[in-house]
């Protein structure tokens, strides 16, 4: 059975892994109809590398705080 901590960090990773896909795919969307806008795409993909940094630091606080558990 998962912990409410456990159980938190699952959905936020998860939600946040859908919500990367999603504007990966509104990127896609976006070139293929509106055409090519730089700063839209800069934008887009700000967000995405944003997100995919939060991803890496819920990794590195649960390594962190299996450590000490470990430890």
């Amino acid at each position: 059975m998962l912990t409410q901590q456990a159980f938190y960090q699952y959905e936020l990773t998860k939600q946040i892994k859908m919500e990367i896909d999603r504007l990966k795919e509104a990127l896609v969307s976006l070139h293929q109809v509106e055409g090519f806008d730089f700063s839209s795409y800069k934008h887009q993909v700000g967000r995405i590398e944003g997100l995919r940094t939060a991803l890496e630091l819920c990794e590195e606080v649960n390594a962190t705080l299996s450590g000490k558990e470990g430890g």
